[in-house]
């Protein structure tokens, strides 16, 4: 049977209080596993507002109407109101959500300032945000964590590296078709990828006639032949305004014969001294504005997909 692994992005302290309970809730209804990576710091979402300069900001914002999603309140966080320490005015959700049977693992420290910061950041920099994240994780759980999501699928050499140093056992950081053993410039990176196949649903929206109503048929179309997936879903949409839209999806998923699963359940069928080596690269993605991580070729050409 065909895996589709879910991924929950808990960005905000919004998300992460109202909107990941939602989400456990309706995948508890529906027997669905999911990995749940967290923003274990502050919520300073509102600083996203110097994206103004990046191509294609406006046309994605008046697509996927980010208040609405968002509230106000969580776009003046960091400017106009201080920014809510999310790891500890959520901590109860956050081990609830564990306890509930779940996978929980690292989204970043502070959201904003790694997705628009890491790109071009130094390697003290870089460690500083991991190594925040990974001691919270640690406060919160009494365990360190093993999986690890980046923002914004937002990467750097010296973050690759520490997915291996910091002891992850496998990372979800960028966007791909297959589980890889990552390659940054000829230097291998003994951490594997497990990519978000999928598009977003506010890649989607807006675009072609895609509306809250239909999206979900999109997104079946593309798993409509069945082979292991991972869908990038975010504790702000999914859990909230378009938590209808991910009903329908389960339920579609479920008729094309997926089992619906945590990224660990496809982390565990895996070889890696046997998983193919790909290039990590930046590119884009349609639906999103700017660049971010992506598989890139295969150093394998003759590696095939397991069926």
């Amino acid at each position: 049977m065909a895996k589709l692994a879910l991924k929950v992005d808990a960005d905000t302290y919004r998300g992460t209080q109202i909107g990941v309970p939602r989400l456990v809730d309706l995948l508890r209804l529906h027997q669905a596993g999911a990995t749940f990576l967290f923003s274990l710091g502050p919520d300073h979402t509102g600083r996203a507002i110097k994206r103004v300069f990046r191509p294609g900001f406006f046309g994605k914002v008046s697509r996927t109407s980010v208040v609405s999603h968002y509230g106000l309140r969580t776009l003046m966080y960091g400017t106009l109101l201080p920014g809510p320490d999310i790891g500890h005015r959520c901590r109860d959700v956050m081990i609830a959500t564990r306890d509930a049977g779940f996978e929980v693992g690292v989204h970043c420290w502070d959201h904003i300032r790694w997705q628009d910061g890491v790109e071009k950041a130094s390697a003290d920099w870089t460690a500083m945000e991991m190594q925040r994240a990974v001691a919270r994780f640690a406060d919160i759980f009494g365990q360190t964590p093993h999986v690890h999501g980046a923002a914004g699928w937002q990467m750097n050499v010296h973050a690759l590296r520490l997915t291996q140093r910091l002891g992850f056992a496998y990372a979800s950081d960028c966007r791909g078709t297959h589980p890889f053993v990552p390659i940054w410039n000829a230097e291998i990176v003994l951490c594997p990828q497990i990519p978000t196949t999928l598009p977003t649903l506010d890649e989607l929206i807006g675009l072609d006639d895609v509306t809250d109503e239909n999206v979900h048929e999109r997104i079946l179309a593309i798993t409509s032949e069945p082979r292991d997936h991972v869908f990038t879903l975010h504790a702000e949409l999914e859990g909230m305004k378009l938590l209808p839209v991910l009903e329908r999806l389960l339920a579609g998923w479920r008729d094309q014969g997926y089992e619906i699963v945590a990224l660990n359940d496809i982390a565990n069928r895996l070889n890696v001294t046997a998983l193919p080596r790909h290039e990590m690269i930046r590119g884009e993605v349609p639906g999103r504005s700017g660049t971010l991580m992506l598989q890139g070729e295969p150093f394998l050409s003759s590696w095939k997909e397991p069926q």
